[in-house]
């Protein structure tokens, strides 16, 4: 930096008609550029010490800033006014050993970004590369300058610089040798970046994944040099040195960039954005001018410069404006996608969830929404199903790495949102790009649950199906294989007798005694048939009453039963009672059975501002353990409570034993959950 300071202070000294004299261009852009060779030398050493292209970039940057430092030096010793010595010394600096600055382009090409040499026949390769680049630094170390001068085509030594030392080092060979040398050492100095490129574009097309980053950096510094380059030869040659110092300095960044952070930015959606801005500047540079010129001419052509300008400009802001911002409109959106209208995102996907009836084509839907407005080549969403299994759908290829987010619904995760892991750089986003996302995770969340809730329904569906069957199939053998068989058996004893009646009254009184005994036993089938559709006992005495019936009927001599009340339990939905009541009975039922238990309470609370009723059951036994496996008893109390749109939960008491607990809705619920409340979406 010291010496870029003291070379730009030096510039400022010589004067410009002496510059153009000498032909030189300032040299505090070259040392500019030295300076951020070596930053990104430094930076690149900071991660990796022992990397060689970082001390390279480094040792090249140092060189670099003498390099423009002796430039500068030459320009100023050789005013006239000022005739300083160093001349001489300055000059073969910057004119001959700065010619082995070009041995930088194919050693980081070479070397980047592992910093080896290749390997094998490559290997071989490059070192005949790296040679012929060396060849025509080699061969000014002692050549004549003015042999030099004249094969280079720059024309004859200026005057100034023909009193100075100019070949300390010189060869005497004949003229014509060196210049056969010097035309052989530029001809092969093109010729030696052949080998470098082609590596490059190898390592790019074998490269896969998170390797191809770094190259993705090289590729975005070259395409950036080419516009640049493009960009400064349209300007004044005064802004040449200009533009290779930034040229060396975004290139000097990328390399540092690709080999210590290749992940700071997502390098796709740079290198994407490049190519479209560059075309879009050059394009609307072009249209400007046209524009411009063409409304000149049309609106002013008897007026003066200025007013023509004015009018130019005036029609520009109203004719063109607005097609221009439309233009870069279309062109952002199709560089970083549709997230630039969040509300056309969320109204769009809305929309097509709309005329989507299918669960799955809605989350396919979703997952081509997230991949437009983000401009991302793949998008999953993953759910988990009511049965355990998980639904995948995807738009695109899957890439190598993928990172997932969470997708949530009041609390509970119930799927995948799936990104690639480049394009899913979350932390690097805007606000608005994180709030659009966090909205689309939310419409994840909704589609996912609509698919589970369309699942239970359907299955709920063949469950209630099923069961009405088995009940009716279970009714009819009951009352075809037991009750009716009775009845006819009763009639036929009835028959006999009347007939033994009419002779003799004693015997048809034992015959009436059997049918009596028949109508006893089929009465008793009747209440268990009747009991099995909705206990007796409920209508009798009530909820409680015939829980108290039940746990007195089960419960052993060394098992204390207590049913408590709270907000009168009365008045119930039948449903409602009857899912209760066997919630009950078979809580009980485990606890005379596993629990070992010494009292059992049985708790029914009607919560009047939650419209539901509680039943709890809770003992002081043994309790079961977190890795029991769940039996048929418990999932009979689940799919009991779920029938009603309610839930139960199984867990340890407090400070021993078994506590379950079931709220069970006394109305079903007549509003909708709001699906787009969703729990943490992990961004």
């Amino acid at each position: 930096m010291i010496i870029a300071v003291a070379t730009a202070l030096l510039d400022m000294r010589v004067p410009q008609a002496h510059r153009t004299v000498i032909d030189l261009r300032p040299g505090g852009f070259d040392a500019m550029a030295g300076v951020a060779l070596a930053a990104a030398g430094t930076v690149v050493l900071a991660r990796y010490p022992r990397h060689l292209l970082g001390w390279l970039m480094s040792a090249f940057g140092l060189w670099w800033s003498v390099d423009g430092l002796a430039a500068t030096w030459l320009a100023y010793a050789t005013v006239p006014a000022l005739p300083l010595p160093g001349a001489s010394a300055a000059f073969y600096v910057f004119n001959r050993l700065g010619a082995a600055l070009a041995l930088l382009l194919p050693l980081v090409l070479f070397l980047y970004p592992e910093g080896r040499l290749p390997q094998g026949r490559w290997r071989i390769v490059s070192l005949v590369s790296l040679g012929m680049t060396a060849l025509l630094p080699l061969t000014l170390i002692a050549a004549p300058s003015g042999i030099a001068q004249e094969t280079s085509g720059a024309g004859p030594m200026p005057a100034p610089l023909r009193t100075l030392n100019l070949d300390p080092l010189h060869l005497p060979l004949p003229d014509e040798i060196w210049t056969g040398l010097l035309l052989v050492a530029q001809f092969c100095l093109p010729l030696s970046l052949i080998a470098p490129f082609i590596l490059v574009v190898r390592r790019y097309r074998t490269a896969t994944g998170i390797d191809r980053m770094p190259m993705r950096w090289l590729l975005w510094a070259a395409l950036v040099d080419l516009m640049v380059m493009l960009a400064f030869r349209l300007l004044p040659s005064w802004f040449g040195s200009f533009g290779m110092t930034v040229a060396v300095t975004l290139t000097a960044a990328s390399v540092a960039i690709g080999i210590a952070y290749p992940e700071l930015v997502d390098i796709d959606r740079l290198l994407g954005g490049t190519v479209v801005y560059g075309i879009l500047l050059a394009l609307t540079t072009v249209l400007d001018l046209l524009v411009l010129g063409s409304a000149g001419r049309l609106l002013g052509a008897h007026l003066n410069e200025g007013e023509r300008l004015v009018l130019a400009v005036f029609a520009v802001a109203i004719v063109y404006a607005q097609l221009r911002h439309r233009l870069w409109r279309l062109v952002r959106r199709r560089v970083v996608g549709d997230r630039d209208d969040p509300y056309q995102v969320m109204s769009g996907l809305a929309e097509r969830l709309e005329r989507t009836d299918d669960s799955e084509a809605q989350l396919h839907t979703l997952a081509r929404t997230v991949a437009q407005a983000f401009r991302t080549r793949y998008v999953g969403v993953e759910i988990t199903q009511v049965n355990g299994e998980r639904l995948l759908v995807e738009e695109g290829e899957p890439p190598t790495e993928i990172r997932a987010l969470p997708i949530t619904y009041r609390g509970e995760r119930i799927g995948r949102l799936l990104l690639p892991r480049q394009a899913a750089r979350l932390n690097r986003l805007r606000d608005s790009d994180e709030r659009l996302l966090a909205d689309l995770v939310r419409q994840a969340a909704a589609a996912a649950r609509a698919v589970r809730l369309a699942e239970e329904l359907q299955q709920s569906r063949e469950r209630i199906v099923a069961a009405v069957e088995d009940e009716r199939r279970r009714l009819r053998r009951e009352l075809h294989d037991g009750l009716g068989p009775t009845l006819a058996a009763v009639a036929s004893l009835i028959d006999t007798a009347r007939i033994t009646g009419r002779r003799s009254a004693e015997k048809a009184d034992p015959i009436l005694g059997i049918a009596r005994q028949e109508l006893t036993g089929m009465l008793t089938e009747v209440r268990r048939l009747v009991h099995g559709l909705r206990p007796p006992a409920l209508d009798d005495v009530g909820l409680v009453g015939a829980i108290r019936q039940l746990a007195e009927r089960l419960r052993p001599p060394e098992l204390t039963v207590r049913v408590e009340e709270h907000g009168e339990p009365t008045g119930l939905p039948a449903a409602v009672e009857v899912a209760a009541y066997r919630i009950a009975s078979e809580a009980v039922t485990n606890v005379v059975r596993h629990a070992r238990a010494g009292e059992c309470v049985v708790t029914l609370t009607r919560d009047v501002e939650a419209g539901c009723l509680d039943v709890m059951i809770v003992d002081d036994g043994v309790g079961f353990a977190a890795e029991a496996v769940t039996g048929v008893g418990l999932v009979s109390l689940r799919e009991r409570a779920a029938e009603l749109g309610g839930s139960v939960s199984v867990g340890p008491a407090t400070p021993s034993g078994t506590r379950v607990w079931a709220r069970l809705p006394l109305a079903p619920s007549r509003q909708a959950p709001a699906l787009i409340t969703t729990g943490e979406s992990g961004i």
